[in-house]
């Protein structure tokens, strides 16, 4: 394939991603109006950042007026994952490929992004497909969310502002019936959530550290006490004798 037909394979596949990303970023943009954001201040803080969950806890960080430090720890926490994806996707990725091509693919990643990357062998210029046709919905559907938020009465806008919980339910809600343990985490989250909220001493923590801290807390306890076994390792294919 050429170039332009690993670009337009991008823009193809990239299309429900668009879509999905509007809806989602439009609550955002909803809630960062309602902490005093303007719409281009919303629309950078989406085009730097691409993270649907690293974002929405910026804005209670933010909120709260917590320390630049506090930020970014939890920003580390949240989006850890993605070192580990672009781990994975670089194993797909010519040897010879330029660093600036590795850092083009790096800023679009996403948990969607990376799940139709799973090609072999990637073409930075497919990743760039996604890229164009993802981002400008995530950040369009921003805009026009922070728009909307200084627009629309504020009773509207709450209901518009709930569409990111009905996200977050939709995506814990089938692994968590697949597997007590995911279970088990969702409800350890919940509850510690709750302490962190209620208990006269925790309450007191910032937004930010409470994340960092309820994060380390069940994901951490997951991965020690409930591993991951490794898959066995595929026999190596005895290679033909030359005649």
């Amino acid at each position: 394939m050429t170039r332009k037909q690993y670009f337009s394979s991008g823009l193809k596949d990239g299309m429900p991603i668009c879509f999905g990303y509007f809806a989602v970023s439009f609550a955002f943009g909803i809630q960062a109006a309602g902490i005093g954001l303007s719409v281009f201040e919303a629309s950078v803080l989406s085009a730097l950042n691409v993270t649907s969950a690293g974002q929405f806890a910026a804005l209670a960080i933010i909120a709260s007026g917590a320390s630049l430090i506090e930020l970014a720890f939890t920003q580390l926490i949240i989006n850890l994952r993605y070192f580990l994806m672009s781990c994975a996707l670089s194993q797909k990725l010519s040897p010879s490929l330029p660093l600036g091509h590795r850092l083009g693919i790096a800023y679009g990643m996403t948990d969607e992004i990376f799940a139709v990357s799973q090609r072999e062998p990637l073409s930075p210029f497919y990743s760039y497909g996604l890229i164009a046709v993802a981002i400008p919905g995530w950040v369009l559907g921003t805009a026009l969310g922070a728009a909307a938020g200084n627009i629309l009465p504020a009773v509207l806008t709450n209901a518009l502002g709930i569409a990111i919980y009905g996200m977050f339910i939709a995506i814990i809600l089938p692994p968590a019936k697949e597997n007590r343990v995911v279970a088990g985490v969702v409800v350890l989250s919940m509850v510690l959530s709750a302490l962190f909220t209620y208990l006269p001493v925790l309450c007191n923590i910032s937004s930010g550290f409470r994340i960092i801290i309820i994060t380390l807390i069940t994901a951490g306890g997951a991965a020690l006490l409930f591993p991951i076994p490794d898959e066995p390792a595929e026999p190596e294919k005895e290679m033909p004798h030359e005649s």
